[in-house]
């Protein structure tokens, strides 16, 4: 059976939106924080996106395949099969993406049903919250650069609590700490 992991890169204080590289943006990288996230996608089975992330991802992504640092990302990015939750898109999609049908719980239910590998949800948009509301999720994972934003939402505002369970930390000398998280069992008690 695939998991679900929504994947999202983020500031300190929580920005989530147009993650640029520096010196434009937020978005910190090193050789460790790349290579770690290239292995990520390059073992998972398949991307679940949103209809706003499909049509800024399809739209940058085939415009990185010579740009150079970025080719393995390109390469994977572009070719893995994906699948798109809308309620407005209308088959068939491209960049290697298919429409989900009918009820959403239905539809990612049957795709970790028919996955075995894990299903990357690279967004903190409106699909990721109705992901979480029917726990849909196994895991997240939080790849934190070292910034303090002003602009922007931040991520999951006005979600209700969300009981996490530390699985493990990843610290890169440029500052970026990646937090892997699953859902915690209902009976474990918050801190605090």
């Amino acid at each position: 059976m695939g998991r679900l992991i929504v994947n999202i890169a983020v500031t300190a204080n929580g920005a989530f939106q147009a993650p640029a590289p520096e010196p434009q943006g937020w978005l910190v990288t090193d050789p460790g924080s790349m290579q770690a996230g290239l292995e990520m996608w390059q073992a998972a089975d398949a991307m679940v996106l949103g209809r706003k992330t499909y049509e800024g991802l399809s739209a940058a992504w085939p415009q990185l395949a010579d740009v150079p640092g970025f080719e393995a990302y390109a390469a994977r990015m572009n070719g893995m099969p994906k699948y798109v939750a809308s309620r407005s898109l209308t088959g068939p999609l491209e960049w290697n993406a298919t429409l989900l049908d009918g009820d959403l719980v239905k539809s990612v239910s049957r795709l970790k049903d028919e996955h075995d590998g894990n299903l990357i949800v690279p967004c903190a948009g409106e699909l990721t919250r109705d992901l979480i509301a029917h726990d849909l999720v196994d895991e997240f994972r939080f790849n934190v650069s070292p910034y303090l934003w002003a602009a922007g939402p931040r991520v999951f505002d006005g979600l209700g609590p969300v009981r996490l369970e530390l699985l493990n930390t990843t610290t890169f000398p440029s500052g970026v700490v990646c937090l892997c998280y699953r859902p915690a069992p209902a009976a474990t008690p918050s801190a605090g």
